[in-house]
């Protein structure tokens, strides 16, 4: 996807991040623009401060922010969709 004007950012922290922190709020369906100039689709609402899954991770997969695990994967994850408590289990 080619990024636009009208796209909401989103910081990706270190290149092997799978994971993006969103701007501000983003509706279903709606263009996110990485600081990097690329661009993907939200596949569902994502609060402002919440995470935007960069690409597929799979169920048992590691969610990887600032170039660490944070967390694994409950289930599939596709791109573009919210990351948060609901999908993913924090390491003890």
């Amino acid at each position: 996807m080619k990024a636009n004007d009208s796209a909401v950012l989103a910081i990706r922290v270190h290149p092997q991040d799978n994971v993006a922190v969103v701007a501000a709020d983003v509706p279903a369906g709606s263009a996110v623009r990485l600081d990097d100039g690329t661009s993907l689709r939200a596949v569902e609402a994502i609060t402002r401060g919440n995470k935007v899954a960069l690409r597929p991770v799979a169920r048992g997969e590691a969610v990887i922010r600032y170039g660490e695990e944070i967390g694994t994967a409950t289930g599939d994850i596709a791109a573009g969709q919210h990351v948060h408590t609901h999908n993913v289990r924090r390491g003890e």
